[in-house]
């Protein structure tokens, strides 16, 4: 595994975890897959599931999930609605989505952006970016669209009427079954725009999202800093500490008490973060400091097999490329300065093994 699907990893693998789990949690376990996918996307930002989704809302999600999600700003060039100024931060998601019919504005020219959406509205924009068109439902336009919509199994354990609005956890859900359906009069899966690939289970796995764009690891300990060091506005941004999801302003305090050590994907606009705080709680734990120690085994002087830092703790190199990182021929000395991201492994007798999987180099 490179080092860049192994950074990925780090916000996924306890998703990836095959668990027996009881049936009453099955549902619960599933969205919680559902849930890393679309955070991973770059889709949606999957805090506070159970608010409700915007008109406006919406219409940024369409575009993050099509081949234009880095075609827009801040701002839009012009005003398409008269309630829709173009200064607004939905202006140019919310043109998108109505210059490609994946949404429509009401009468007198406006588009109502803080109305809440509903499934019938919803319903239309994703079979949109499927390529479905008004000449593919003949009649009672809606009706075809939520027979399409229910055929195509779009609607799978969201449980709403057409006319119902929708929350953050169905759009999760909504667009987690878009992902997996195949576009019209086309083989695979409409995900592959995101570089989604299926399991033999037929789920999305979202190790296959990772792709060469993936940036890091980096520490980082200014706010001010890290604004500057991104190459996407941070307010569009989908935060990870330690394996959860959480906003931006908590991302922001952990830089008020100490560091953090980040990877990101500029395309999905995630960062995944991991602090020394974590204490052991986290899928990965991070520690800085001086190496004091190399240590190899005594029948291959070549290869070293753990590192020790000044807390006196010694981290196990099992990788070649930890291993190789870590060596005469490496970059990393006795006496630098580096951070360790690392696992923690435990026995039959709850001894605790630490392993190496990252580092940076601060020296």
């Amino acid at each position: 595994m490179n080092k860049r699907v192994l950074a990925l990893s780090l916000a996924v693998s306890s998703a990836l975890t095959v668990l027996a789990v009881p049936a009453e949690a099955e549902a619960s376990t599933n969205f919680e897959l559902r849930k890393k996918v679309i955070g991973i996307s770059g889709i949606m930002g999957i805090t506070d599931v159970y608010s409700s989704v915007t008109r406006a809302q919406f219409a940024q999600m369409l575009v993050n999930a099509s081949e234009y999600r880095n075609t827009t700003s801040n701002h839009s060039a012009v005003s398409v609605f008269a309630d829709v100024p173009k200064e607004n931060q939905y202006a140019s998601y919310i043109r998108v989505a109505a210059d490609k019919g994946w949404m429509t504005g009401y009468l007198g020219g406006v588009f109502r952006p803080d109305q809440h959406i509903t499934l019938q509205e919803a319903a239309r924009g994703v079979l949109a970016l499927l390529g479905y068109t008004n000449e593919d439902f003949t009649g009672d336009q809606i009706g075809g669209r939520m027979s399409m919509f229910e055929y195509l199994d779009l609607n799978d354990d969201i449980g709403k009427r057409a006319s119902d609005t929708l929350t953050k956890e169905d759009c999760i859900n909504l667009f987690y079954n878009l992902l997996k359906t195949s576009p019209k009069g086309e083989n695979g899966i409409y995900g592959q725009v995101l570089g989604c690939e299926l399991t033999s289970d037929g789920e999305i796995n979202p190790l296959a999202m990772a792709d060469n764009s993936l940036k890091g690891p980096k520490v980082v300990t200014d706010w001010g800093r890290f604004v500057e060091d991104m190459p996407f506005g941070v307010n569009e941004g989908n935060y990870f500490v330690n394996g959860s999801a959480v906003e931006k302003e908590t991302f922001k305090s952990y830089l008020n008490t100490g560091y953090l050590v980040i990877y990101y994907n500029p395309g999905s606009k995630t960062v995944w973060a991991y602090s020394e705080a974590a204490d052991g709680e986290s899928d990965r734990n991070v520690i800085n400091g001086h190496v004091t120690h190399i240590y190899y085994n005594s029948s291959d002087v070549m290869t070293p097999t753990e590192v020790e830092l000044e807390d006196g703790e010694r981290y196990k190199l099992s990788s070649s490329e930890m291993q190789f990182a870590f060596s005469m021929y490496g970059s990393i000395e006795v006496g630098d300065r580096i951070t360790l991201i690392y696992t923690i492994s435990r026995d039959g007798d709850d001894n605790e093994t630490y392993t190496v999987v990252d580092y940076v180099d601060e020296d």
